[in-house]
């Protein structure tokens, strides 16, 4: 989610200082890529790159691309196969074994544009679809859409097979691509399942909270910083939190974004404060709760709570993480954030941390 704050981002400053642009995306993967379908890269008219498409190899000629899709105003789908030596006289040599089609596409500021989809999904904290056609067969690239452009008279004639092919995605909670033939018409569809980016609640203004928040914020999360000390909890501390929240429990607890995409730990070293809030948030479904301590204290915290008439259901339970983290061997804040921030993206990617080399399938499942 990060990549495409920083591309919109850019966008606006491009659009500010009269700038045309174009977006890059990968539609379609075969065989291994750096990245994979959904990856974007926005692109000026005099060269300015926001985002990657590759690990840096395909960028250069993919910038000159994007250049003549936009002089030309029209999407341009461009195939690199790295399967083929004949690539390398185009300086692409990937080191991977793949075929990668990238979609560009034209921003024209003043009509429904793919920008303005990704700042949708950006504010709506809620799982989005994307859509993106193209074609191998014909020049007609339909380019990226939402429900919103199905009347379109150019998205219209394909709306019925592909509203039945985003139910499934929706199903499946899963990306995928179909292919769907309308009168010799042939478009190639990417349906992208998006997931809103991670609300990030660390109570704590501590020293030990900074790089905490640094790295969250550098992964794009939507930080909030909460404690109970106005001396502590001060924007000079934690410039880059998206919110600072100074107040007693009861008081920030519906100040907070609290959905299946949320991530709290409980770090203020206030063992009153953090047990009180403990407490308060066994009314809501959070999928992650980190306590920073030893397993001593969650367990003298939730005994207090279940003798004042707060009880955790088995399921509650599997969501309490303490001690919070991953066991890297982490000494350090800077270590510990890294542990931390480490075992929240498992958890809420439903992923088991395991050593990539050990794994008998492909990092990325097909999609």
């Amino acid at each position: 989610m990060k990549e495409i704050r920083d591309i919109v981002d850019a966008y606006d400053v491009a659009v500010k200082n009269g700038k045309k642009t174009a977006l890059a995306t990968v539609v379609h993967v075969s065989g291994s890529s750096y990245r994979r379908p959904g990856a974007r890269m926005l692109v000026t008219e005099d060269g300015q790159l926001t985002g990657a498409i590759s690990g840096g190899c395909l960028e250069g000629d993919a910038l000159r691309k994007a250049v003549l899709a936009i002089t030309q105003a029209k999407n341009k789908l461009v195939v690199y196969d790295t399967t083929d030596e004949d690539d390398a006289k185009l300086g692409v040599q990937l080191g991977c074994n793949g075929i990668v089609q990238i979609l560009f596409e034209p921003i024209h500021p003043d009509q429904q544009n793919p920008i303005h989809l990704l700042k949708k999904i950006i504010q709506d904290r809620s799982n989005a679809v994307l859509i993106t056609g193209y074609s191998i067969n014909q020049q007609t690239h339909l380019g990226t859409i939402d429900h919103s452009c199905f009347n379109n008279e150019k998205v219209l004639p394909f709306a019925p097979a592909l509203k039945a092919a985003i139910i499934k995605v929706e199903d499946a909670s899963k990306s995928a691509h179909c292919t769907i033939e309308i009168e010799a018409n042939q478009q190639q569809f990417f349906i992208e399942y998006s997931l809103p980016s991670i609300a990030f609640v660390v109570v704590g203004a501590g020293n030990d909270a900074m790089p905490l928040v640094q790295m969250a914020h550098l992964l794009g999360w939507n930080t909030t910083l909460v404690d109970g000390r106005p001396t502590h909890a001060t924007r000079s501390r934690f410039a880059v939190a998206e919110n600072i929240i100074v107040g007693k429990p009861k008081e920030i607890l519906p100040q907070l974004t609290v959905d299946n995409r949320t991530a709290i730990v409980l770090m203020t070293h206030n063992y009153n404060y953090d047990t009180e809030l403990l407490g308060l948030l066994n009314q809501y479904a959070v999928p992650y709760i980190g306590l920073l301590g030893p397993k001593a204290k969650r367990n003298r915290m939730l005994q207090e709570l279940e003798e004042a008439g707060i009880h955790f259901s088995a399921k509650q339970l599997q969501h309490i993480y303490g001690p919070t983290g991953l066991n890297l061997g982490a000494e350090t804040a800077e270590e510990i954030a890294l542990s931390i921030c480490s075992e929240i993206m498992a958890v809420l990617q439903a992923k088991d941390p395991q050593h990539l080399k050990n794994k008998v399938e492909s990092i990325h499942a097909a999609s």
